[in-house]
């Protein structure tokens, strides 16, 4: 439902706190680690971010990489990343996702429509038809209702 690169870099604000630091979390640090030297730099930091929405300055995201990284070297290792990720609260996840919610929501409807999601997409870069939009939601709408409600949203980024 998200564009290809957004949804392969999730924000490190949104990602749930179930997920699987084995597996999932593995592979979203893979997703960060843009050049896969197996560290995350604060530039690969910012990128990310970007593409989720979210702009950091270039201090801000120095700052994050400093404050969880525990060996000094201005890099962001797997551990320090899963330490990063997991430290935020039940409250701070749930309000985080809600705000991602709403950059698709756009229409005040409480979910994410074809319109929606294009407009929203637009917005990243991505230019999709209302049909391609209408497919995307169809793979995450448990419902079978055409939208994303929030739930299926908090779901989908599981």
């Amino acid at each position: 439902m998200l564009p290809k690169k957004a949804a392969e870099k999730p924000s490190l604000l949104l990602l749930p706190s179930s997920l699987d630091v084995d597996g999932e979390f593995e592979q979203v640090f893979h997703y960060f680690d843009e050049d896969g030297d197996g560290k995350i730099s604060p530039v690969e930091l910012r990128n990310c971010m970007k593409i989720v929405g979210e702009e950091l300055t270039e201090e801000e995201a120095k700052a994050i990489v400093i404050s969880s990284d525990t060996d000094g070297d201005g890099l962001l290792a797997f551990e320090e990343f899963v330490k990063l990720v997991g430290g935020q609260g039940e409250e701070e996840k749930f309000r985080n996702l809600m705000e991602a919610f709403k950059m698709y929501e756009m229409e005040g409807k409480g979910c994410i429509t074809p319109k929606s999601l294009k407009r929203a997409l637009g917005r990243l870069g991505e230019c999709k038809t209302t049909e391609e939009c209408q497919k995307m939601i169809r793979r995450f709408d448990l419902d079978g209702d055409g939208v994303i409600s929030f739930e299926e949203f908090r779901i989908m980024l599981l």
